[in-house]
């Protein structure tokens, strides 16, 4: 039965499961990452509390190269993409439930760990079976669509459903059926039920529409899981053998150290009331802003940074890289200051850090593909610097909110968003000084520079 759907499969064409896999990808993603701060924010969860735990429950994304060796010995890949979509849409399904119940905050969190987990490994599901059923030349081809279709996830979630959640806040209150945290619990519960029908309803396509891949039991055949687990630890141990790599280590996490702190309090900077040192903006203005006008920026200055460095290369890119990355964080400082009462004004400033952000991320991407990645474990240790990577985002993450409030004592700012992105802007300053020095070990072409070692 099944061997008959990989045959069927064989014949249908990407496009049919390429863009809606990578599209439950990136949904997950970008729900737990910015959607749920805005969420907990309007259910009045202090934002030490939601800075810390909707930073710390991303962690799965960090670990998953730990155990996606481990996803080869079991199944098929087809299993696991299908089994995490559906494990996550219930999870949100559970998630709208709790929001009623009196220690919400606490019970969704421990069912956001849950899809942060199902959604990291549907992620090495997914790329798995992008990269065992495409030949290199098709994975060329419809390499556009995957990104497209997660950054469209992106889009969905920061923009459309931050907007319909503003638009159900209002609605709720305009009709009079309760104050303000209801019409918030109201608006949530049917964000998190929709976001539940989506992930169950692409589970159900998928099951049809998605090959099969390759059959576990061939490769169970051949390693055991002690096996694996050695092997595992030798590419690890053969990672940080690398030369340089200290040093690369601290690049990676210090790259987008103060973005680490920026991420999570800026959409609780733009939703505080402006007695308490915000900017007052509702969800629909949020959404508008960051998930259209906002995505855009960022996909064009993503384009834009990929001809910068073919032109330039990337070893003299990558200084002024780092600086258009870290540089529009000056933005919030300024929006921090003077409060301005301007929607055009507001959207501006985002949109010019976004557009910062995707010039500059290329950047990292590329430095880790080129200059650390390289080797006979060119895959894996890709996958443990991006972790890498995601762990020096998370941890400053986690300490935003207990910065920012104990920023706002020092100087009695209420909220204290002045003083903490005047920290931010000063945090920026070791990111300029490792990116400066930081060694290269290869030339464009992929050849070693002379003296330097694998």
């Amino acid at each position: 039965m099944e061997q008959n759907h990989s045959n069927v499969s064989a014949k249908r064409s990407p496009i049919t499961w390429i863009p809606t896999s990578y599209f439950a990808m990136g949904l997950p993603f970008v729900v737990l990452n910015m959607v749920t701060v805005l969420m907990f924010k309007g259910l009045e969860v202090e934002d030490k509390l939601i800075t810390f735990w909707t930073s710390l429950i991303l962690l799965p994304w960090t670990l998953k190269p730990l155990w996606s060796p481990f996803l080869e010995l079991f199944k098929t890949k087809k299993f696991f993409v299908v089994i995490t979509q559906l494990i996550t849409g219930i999870t949100f399904g559970l998630v709208a439930f709790s929001l009623n119940l009196p220690h919400f905050f606490s019970i969704a969190i421990a069912l956001l760990g849950i899809i942060a987990f199902s959604g990291a490994t549907h992620d090495i599901a997914c790329d798995g079976v992008y990269m065992s059923e495409l030949s290199n030349s098709e994975q060329s081809k419809y390499i556009g669509w995957q990104g497209a279709f997660y950054n469209i996830a992106k889009i969905i979630g920061t923009g459309g459903l931050v907007y319909l959640a503003g638009y159900l806040i209002e609605s709720y209150q305009e009709a009079g059926k309760g104050d303000l945290l209801a019409a918030n619990q109201h608006a949530w519960m049917i964000i998190m039920a929709i976001l539940c029908a989506v992930m169950v309803l692409l589970s159900i396509y998928h099951i049809f529409m998605l090959p099969t891949g390759k059959k576990a039991e061939k490769v169970q055949e051949k390693r055991s899981v002690h096996e694996v687990m050695v092997e595992l630890g030798n590419v690890l141990l053969a990672f940080f053998k690398k030369s340089h790599i200290i040093y690369y280590v601290f690049f990676i996490i210090l790259y987008r150290f103060a973005e680490g702190f920026v991420m999570k309090i800026v959409p609780l900077f733009l939703k505080a009331d402006r007695e308490m040192g915000g900017l007052g903006l509702t969800e629909k203005e949020i959404g508008l802003y960051y998930g259209s006008y906002g995505a855009a920026a960022f996909v064009i200055g993503s384009l834009l940074a990929g001809y910068y460095i073919s032109a330039r290369g990337l070893h003299k890119s990558l200084f002024s890289l780092c600086c258009i990355f870290n540089l529009p964080f000056l933005v919030y400082t300024l929006f921090a200051i003077f409060q301005p009462t301007s929607g055009a004004l507001v959207c501006s400033g985002i949109v010019f850090e976004y557009f910062g952000y995707g010039f500059g991320f290329v950047g990292l991407t590329l430095f880790m593909m080129q200059q650390i990645a390289p080797g006979k474990h060119q895959m894996a240790h890709y996958a443990f610097a991006s972790g890498i990577m995601n762990l020096g985002v998370m941890i400053p993450g986690m300490l935003s909110g207990w910065v920012c409030e104990t920023l706002g004592e020092w100087f009695d700012k209420p909220g204290g968003y002045e003083p903490f992105f005047i920290f931010v802007l000063i945090a920026t300053i070791p990111a300029f000084l490792i990116t400066y020095f930081v060694p290269f070990k290869y030339n464009a072409d992929g050849s070693l520079i002379s003296g330097e070692k694998e």
